[in-house]
């Protein structure tokens, strides 16, 4: 179950010529895909990417009409292993999935894949998920495209440069035998736009027909000798016939090539915010009309060095716009520039920031002080200090605000003024009994070496729980402690590490390089696999272990006989995450146990947010049709409370808050919850296993209630009403 579903979008799929086709980038790209003939797509989902893998799920039904093979991936390895169909037969396939994560683990095959070079046209769709909003390592695909020698296409920002970028890259490829990328950034992958359709295309050669008809060509095998020419036929055979396709299609685009004597040259992504930078600064308007020459790279590597030469003659200087360190695309101009005789100056990273997101306020302060350096705008003038209000921190009195000097040495750095706001696990998220019942646990034997992994699991090392000493990648727990074991020969540890991974990471790398590997080399540590039924760190998506019906893929493979399978002895699972005695004891027998060999504890509970998506409409469908429904929520008696807020310092959930102690005599602040409890009673077993008082209660909502309901509620509260006043007059009888 993904996050979004686009079965309604995906009706647009059938969109013929002339008709107008509207709607987000990753739509674009799946019917750009259609209209290209395109016989196999697979990938992996992950941000900023995942929506296009839903969409391809929900259009599966257009996709089989046109005899197009659709998966979805185990990795992203096994996604780029699929493009080997492609080396022998004249079939264009497509894979998708994030960038540089994913291309990490897809190296090996795309190494492989651009080695032997493809006869049909080969596209990879990487989502590029670079600068401050990144969840990932700061890295670019441009090195991978330059390592490998395939070619990497940049679009600009707007659907018909998106789609016409889909089509020239199998185009490309085919042209000059090399697999293609795609980098669609989070900017283009979500914006909206409209472009005219054509009509979509059933592969003219298919996947059937491949398997008619075998075809074997030893030349193509990554093999000595073979693997030795490959390189040679990449230098003077592909890439000249892919620098000849990309001048002679125009991929790249000049625009007021000759209207002044300094020009940029941007990466196609970065098109949209260097327009409306030039706007800010009175050079352009919104239609994309420039005062300054622009020389778009809609294709970033390779560079074309005529194209370079071309555009910088008579120019006395150029500014390129390139995202991200290192400055692949300045240093290959420098040396165009060198090599061809051209006098013109060469800025980039000295007027634009090394690293980061190139947003619009960072481009327009590097462009203003270019353009001010060689007299094409006058210079900024200097600004006043001006004065302005900031609130001060919340230790401070209600209201409490201090004027200070803007530019002033009294401006505190904003991130000493607004505190820092981490992601966090969801609201009745079934991980953080876990994590709880691991601190509990570290309480009694001491804290414990934790090897995290990729996935909503790796918000635990944050406050409150603060576990976590290293994370190696996606599935890659277990073997992130793989170190931390007793050598052979030596005395024991006193303890065991504690590796983690979610079910998604379990089927994407974990079984073989965590699980196998450890029963391999007998390993004594313990591995936590998270079960939470999906895919839930890139939007909810089915796996094999997922509990829910899919009509076209195989679900409720137990991980527990996969683990066994491959031979761990000490397993057990939790099959409800929020029992927290059950989770301390499995804990604590797994940390304790004397049995040999590798420790599996599998804890299992649906994921909340998923949950939610789902029972959410089905309490909407029954409250809209008259039925009894019933919900859960959980409060704190502001009486009770102790005001120990344990409950919130293990638990750390956002419906926990505090709230004034309404007992005169006490100032400490009571927990409180608040609306958006969704029930699930963590905070509660929290609070017992803390040994706090039994402050929670459990209210039941009841919508639409039976007439027994609502007769057992009168007497409910006939009862309570009596306990009551006799508890006030018993009050007045003993008042002074």
């Amino acid at each position: 179950m993904a996050e979004r579903s686009f079965v309604d979008e995906v009706k647009k799929l059938r969109m013929g010529a002339g008709e107008v086709f509207s709607g987000e980038g990753i739509l674009a790209v799946t019917k750009a895909l259609l209209e290209s003939g395109v016989a196999y797509v697979g990938g992996y989902q992950g941000s900023p990417i995942s929506h296009l893998m839903d969409v391809l799920s929900d259009a599966q039904d257009i996709l089989a009409e046109h005899h197009i093979r659709f998966e979805n991936s185990a990795s992203e390895a096994t996604a780029a292993a699929m493009l080997a169909a492609s080396v022998n037969y004249p079939l264009r396939g497509a894979i998708t999935f994030k960038a540089t994560v994913g291309t990490n683990v897809a190296s090996d095959a795309l190494a492989n894949l651009a080695s032997g070079g493809v006869t049909g046209g080969a596209l990879i769709i990487v989502g590029e998920d670079y600068g401050e909003g990144s969840s990932i390592m700061q890295e670019r695909s441009h090195a991978f495209a330059m390592k490998s020698q395939m070619w990497l296409l940049d679009p600009r920002p707007n659907l018909p440069c998106i789609v016409k970028a889909v089509k020239d890259g199998f185009d490309l490829s085919e042209a000059s035998n090399t697999p293609v990328m795609l980098q669609m950034r989070i900017r283009s992958c979500h914006l909206h736009g409209r472009f005219v359709a054509s009509d979509n295309r059933a592969p003219a050669f298919t996947v059937k027909d491949a398997l008619e008809n075998p075809v074997r060509d030893l030349d193509r095998i990554v093999l000595p000798p073979a693997s030795f020419l490959h390189e040679r036929e990449k230098i003077q055979k592909r890439w000249p016939a892919a620098l000849k396709f990309i001048q002679e299609r125009a991929l790249n685009e000049f625009f007021a090539e000759d209207a002044s004597d300094v020009g940029i040259a941007l990466q196609g992504g970065n098109y949209n915010t260097v327009i409306r930078v030039l706007q800010k600064l009175g050079l352009a308007n919104a239609y994309g009309d420039t005062q300054v020459p622009l020389y778009v790279m809609n294709v970033t590597y390779p560079l074309v060095d005529e194209e370079f030469e071309r555009f910088c003659q008579g120019k006395r200087a150029l500014l390129v716009v390139e995202e991200g360190q290192p400055n692949f695309v300045e240093q290959n101009v420098a040396a165009i520039l060198r090599q061809r005789g051209l006098q013109t100056a060469l800025h980039g990273k000295d007027v634009l920031p090394l690293a980061g997101d190139y947003n619009s306020a960072t481009v327009l302060a590097g462009v203003r002080a270019f353009l001010t350096q060689y007299g094409v705008i006058a210079p900024e003038p200097a600004k006043q200090p001006q004065r302005r209000v900031i609130p001060l921190v919340a230790e401070a009195s209600p209201g409490a605000s201090v004027v200070v000097a803007e530019g002033s040495a009294d401006l505190a750095p904003l991130e000493d003024i607004v505190h820092s706001r981490p992601p966090g696990l969801c609201t009745g998220c079934p991980e953080r009994p876990i994590f709880t019942a691991i601190k509990l646990i570290e309480r009694e034997l001491g804290p414990h070496h934790f090897s995290a992994d990729i996935g909503c699991h790796l918000f635990s090392i944050l406050p409150p729980f603060n576990l976590g000493n290293t994370t190696m990648g996606y599935g890659l727990g277990a073997a992130g402690a793989a170190a931390l074991n007793a050598v052979p020969g030596s005395a024991p540890a006193g303890k065991r590490a504690i590796a983690v991974m979610g079910d998604g990471g379990f089927w994407h790398n974990g079984l073989s390089s965590g699980i196998v590997n450890s029963v391999f080399n007998r390993s004594d540590n313990l591995t936590l696999i998270i079960d939470n039924n999906y895919s839930s760190a890139t939007g909810g998506q089915d796996i094999p272990s997922s509990r829910a019906v899919n009509a076209s893929r195989s679900t409720g493979h137990e991980i527990e006989q996969a683990v066994r399978g491959v031979g761990v002895d000490w397993v057990q699972t939790v099959r409800r995450t929020y029992d927290l005695k059950a989770m301390m004891g499995a804990l604590r027998e797994a940390l304790t146990t004397q049995t040999p060999g590798p420790k599996v504890l599998i804890a299992q509970s649906e994921c909340m947010l998923n949950k939610q998506r789902r029972e959410k409409k089905q309490v909407r469908k029954a409250l809209a049709d008259g039925q009894r429904v019933v919900r859960e929520r959980f409060g704190v008696d502001p009486d009770t409370c102790t005001g120990d807020h344990s409950c919130i310092r293990l638990s750390g959930c956002p419906s926990l808050s505090m709230r004034t102690n309404p007992d005169p005599l006490r100032s400490d602040p009571v927990a409180m919850v608040i609306d958006s409890c969704v029930g699930c009673g963590n905070c509660g077993e929290v609070a017992h296993a803390a040994v706090l008082c039994p402050s929670f209660y459990r209210a039941q909502i009841v919508s639409n209630p039976t007439r027994w309901d609502r007769l057992r509620q009168r007497l409910r509260g006939l009862v309570i009403g009596g306990l009551q006043r006799l508890e006030a007059r018993r009050r007045e009888r003993y008042a002074f």
